[in-house]
């Protein structure tokens, strides 16, 4: 009889399974301590179609069509996975994606008629997914898929009447497949490359407010690289990366929440940007992962994602000494933010070296006390300048801006306080001086930045000189900019809406940019008294002549206080700051806000004009290794430089873990 042959791809198959039955098996201890629980972030970008029809009222015609979307994202993964024997894994994974931070990534399709136009914004994209894979020698490529899931956000603007129709979130559901590769970095970190693609099916929201009606459907793409971190027994708990050269890194982490109020207090009105009179609470939160990569003797690469949420006061509003420095304009959900990607080369020039410690933003290892350090990309001009030993950081010390910060210091950053930039620094023995350049906002208080390079920028100057009278270490910076940068002028707008009626300064203040400088410098000292007591002072001043372009309305401040640790009660780690600032504007600034102009961050449509006056005192508990909770206190007299409104009191509580 005749031989059947089977066909060819059923060949494949069966060669494919006699692999598998064929492979050795993994010895129990090889797949030991794989299988567990695990944690970890994602950063990506995440690009598609949407598919949109906004049918507005009876005899208007229906508008749709297909827009492209893009963002980059970042977000939080955690799941399970097992690994057999015979290397198939098998998991589960829950995640969640958000969009950065920048405005227009929130809208993920958007549709006008003639009579009205309506968005659909994106909060959060999460899933619920299966995954199988099979363990290569620590490569483990991975299939997965399972069910998805979207909270937007609709609104329209009706072009008759002006009105909004803002609706509440919605959450809108649909599927997600992909795959990707899993690397086994150690026995703990796992990096990870993958692929997902996303269908939100078609669904529609009908408005209240008119006879409106907007459909949606979308295919979104999402490429992401990440790392995990696993729960569970590894084979020397103790043991510690000893290879520190060229591909070693290091990862950091951090959150900070900030819950803030103050009662209601005496005003006789408030303004556009005032603290409301009546009182108010709102919470600010951040999460941060810390990565660094020594690339070659000498060179580091650092990178920061962050996830961002919450609202100042007032949408950070209403005072210049803002009584919350971890603040962001107004976040409900978190958003992605690659707050810090930088590369750092430092040059030796021999003689004395020095340890340097595994910290946020630094490398384990040592170096020369006599280097030359250059710093290139994205970070805080504050990362390198103004620095202070005890009034630095929001997040560890004091939380009001005109503290732990040069007030009239505007030094160039975005909305969440970052830019791109180039410093020098040429360390000694006792001192360092440094030298910065970076890039400014194209327009006051915006995200986007002037790209023409030198003729536009920021400019930053620090002399350190660091001594230690008695045994006990200090140091005084000081430090001098100048600003360049399309920006308006206070008398000239002022006095372009004394002829223009119908206009307030802070209309006509658009007609008044151009290229213009500002300049100003600080003076900043610090010094240990005791053991356990350590004094910081600040001065601070700048011309006041044209617009604030990133920092807060302050031309002049002074500051300074103390910061005790506890060690004489028993509690060596804990820690009070007792502080004080006092911030003034110029002349140009005060007339221009009394005229009815708002600043960056203040402009109560009227002034009474007083200094503000700022106190702050704060006990920080530490809880457990990497964990601490802060009581903070802040008064704020004249605010927003208004003697006839305030005094306000300002409670607020800080939880905040980093390893």
């Amino acid at each position: 009889m005749p031989t059947v042959r089977p066909a060819p791809q059923y060949l494949a198959i069966a060669a494919l399974l006699a692999a598998l039955q064929l492979a050795t098996p993994a010895r129990a201890d090889d797949v030991r301590g794989r299988s567990g629980f695990y944690v970890g972030g994602h950063v990506g970008y995440m690009f598609g179609n949407a598919n949109a029809t906004l049918a507005d009222p009876i005899g208007v015609a229906a508008a749709g069509g297909i827009t492209p979307y893009g963002a980059f994202i970042g977000g939080v993964q955690g799941g399970y996975e097992h690994f057999f024997a015979s290397r198939l894994m098998l998991g589960i994974e829950l995640d969640a994606s958000f969009a950065d931070y920048l405005d227009p990534n929130q809208v993920l399709s958007y549709r006008a008629t003639g009579t009205g136009t309506a968005t659909e914004q994106l909060e959060y994209l999460a899933s619920l997914r299966g995954r199988v894979g099979y363990d290569m020698a620590g490569w483990t490529p991975f299939l997965t898929g399972g069910v998805a899931w979207a909270s937007t956000r609709f609104s329209r603007i009706d072009l008759t009447t002006g009105n909004e129709d803002a609706n509440p979130s919605r959450i809108r559901a649909g599927y997600v497949l992909g795959g990707g590769v899993d690397y086994r970095l150690d026995q703990r970190w796992s990096a990870r490359a993958e692929y997902l693609y996303t269908n939100l099916g078609l669904t529609g929201f009908l408005f209240g407010s008119a006879p409106a009606r907007y459909d949606s459907q979308y295919d979104l793409h999402r490429f992401r690289v990440g790392l995990n971190y696993k729960f569970g027994e590894v084979d020397d708990p103790k043991k510690k990366r000893d290879d520190r050269g060229p591909g070693s890194w290091e990862i950091h982490g951090q959150t900070a929440f900030v819950y803030q109020g103050y009662p209601p207090f005496a005003a006789p009105y408030d303004g556009a940007q005032s603290l409301p009179s009546s009182g108010q609470s709102r919470q600010t939160w951040a999460v941060s992962a810390y990565l660094g990569v020594r690339l070659w003797q000498g060179g580091e690469l650092y990178y920061n994602p962050e996830l961002l949420q919450g609202f100042g006061l007032a949408q950070t509003q209403g005072a210049a000494g803002f009584p919350n420095g971890e603040a962001q304009r107004a976040f409900p959900y978190p958003r992605y933010s690659t707050s810090r990607l930088f590369l750092r080369q430092t040059f030796g020039l021999g003689g004395e070296r020095e340890k340097v410690e595994s910290d946020i933003d630094q490398l384990f290892g040592e170096r020369d006390v006599s280097r030359v350090t250059i710093t290139a990309g994205r970070y805080a001009v504050q990362d390198i300048f103004d620095n202070n030993a005890y009034a630095n950081d929001p997040r560890v010390d004091f939380l009001n801006y005109s503290i732990w910060a040069a007030g009239a210091f505007d030094y160039a950053a975005d909305s969440v306080g970052y830019t791109w930039g180039v410093t020098g620094e040429l360390n000694g023995p006792y001192w360092t001086a440094r030298l910065g350049y970076f890039l400014e906002p194209a327009f006051s208080d915006t995200n986007v930045f002037d790209l023409a390079l030198f003729s536009r920028g920021g400019y930053v100057g620090e002399l350190e000189l660091r001594y230690a009278p008695y045994g006990r270490p200090g140091a005084v910076r000081l430090g001098t900019w100048l600003n360049s940068a399309f920006a308006g002028s206070y008398n000239a707008a002022v006095a372009l809406a004394a002829v223009s009626p119908g206009l307030s300064p802070n209309d006509t203040i658009a007609f008044t940019h151009q290229g213009r400088t500002k300049y100003g410098f600080y003076v900043n000292l610090d010094q240990e008294l005791s053991d356990n007591v350590g004094a910081f002072a600040r001065f601070s001043w700048n011309d006041g002549r044209t617009e604030i372009m990133s920092f807060t309305d302050i031309t002049s401040s002074v500051s300074g206080g103390l910061s005790i640790k506890g060690g004489p009660w028993g509690r060596p780690n804990d820690t009070i700051g007792i502080a004080g600032a006092v911030n003034w504007i110029s002349a140009d600034l005060a007339n221009y806000l009394a005229a009815g102009g708002l600043g960056i961050m203040i402009g109560d449509g009227a002034l009474t004009y007083a200094s503000e006056v700022v106190t702050e005192t704060y006990y920080s508990l530490r809880v457990a290794k990497g964990l601490y909770v802060t009581a903070d206190y802040q008064f704020l007299a004249n605010p927003a430089y208004n003697a006839v409104r305030g005094p306000v009191h300002v409670f607020s509580g800080r939880l905040m873990a980093k390893f």
